[in-house]
């Protein structure tokens, strides 16, 4: 079973070193793949200098510009098919999606296609959220499950871990959303292929390091995104 982490960087200089050291120590054995989308704050730098201790287990892509999370996870995706893994995990370089829960997540793939380490699912486990962000990705949780009758609680969660089949489904490059909507889009896509979708209850800790990647632009394509997807029709991948 060969499983790889697909964590996308930009700016991340003053996490990205404890975060490989922290994965390459689990228990369970995890490949661990960095999209860095060209960090001024040398990013890829401190990668590269890592893979001299982890040459066998940790990889890098690195992009023109900041080109945006959505691609930086299609990459991801391309990547981990063409070498050969059988799980693919997505999660944030930041620590508010503790690398600990990968092991259930792994866990919960041997009965599901597609699990998300979710916030909401037992209640609201955020930690060190203002008030205003906590509720705004609360409500757009609900407002996702309103519009497209998905059964998640969690549709926005960047913490998630796909059986190979399901990328293999998925007709990545007809993926529309680049922005946060790339997590609903995505949950959505493999829902309506009839993949089984799973939730695992997290606790998410807002960073304490770095800048949130958050904008209002990036709302706006979830928010009016969301409206499109009942209409499209989901096709495999021919």
């Amino acid at each position: 079973m060969k499983r790889v982490i697909i964590i996308p960087t930009y700016n991340e200089r003053e996490n990205i070193v404890a975060m490989i050291k922290r994965v390459m120590s689990l228990e369970l054995h995890f490949d661990l793949l960095i999209v860095d989308d060209s960090s001024p704050d040398g990013t890829a730098e401190l990668v590269r200098q890592e893979q001299q201790n982890y040459s066998e287990r940790l990889h890098l892509i690195e992009r023109s510009g900041k080109l945006g999370l959505g691609t930086a996870y299609i990459a991801g995706f391309k990547y981990a098919l063409a070498h050969g893994y059988d799980r693919i995990f997505e999660m944030d370089c930041d620590f508010s999606h503790n690398p600990d829960d990968l092991m259930r997540l792994d866990s919960s793939l041997d009965e599901n296609d597609m699990v998300i380490g979710s916030r909401y699912c037992k209640g609201v486990n955020v930690v060190n959220w203002p008030m205003g962000r906590l509720l705004m990705s609360y409500f757009a949780s609900k407002y996702v499950r309103i519009v497209t009758q998905m059964p998640v609680a969690d549709a926005t969660a960047g913490f998630v871990g796909y059986s190979r089949k399901v990328l293999e489904t998925i007709d990545l490059d007809a993926v529309k959303m680049n922005g946060y909507g790339f997590q609903i889009e995505m949950k959505y896509s493999a829902w309506k292929l009839g993949f089984k979708l799973g939730e695992v209850s997290i606790i998410f800790i807002d960073r304490e390091a770095g800048t949130s990647k958050m904008s209002s632009g990036i709302f706006g394509e979830a928010f009016f995104g969301v409206m499109k997807l009942p209409l499209r029709k989901i096709k495999r991948k021919n």
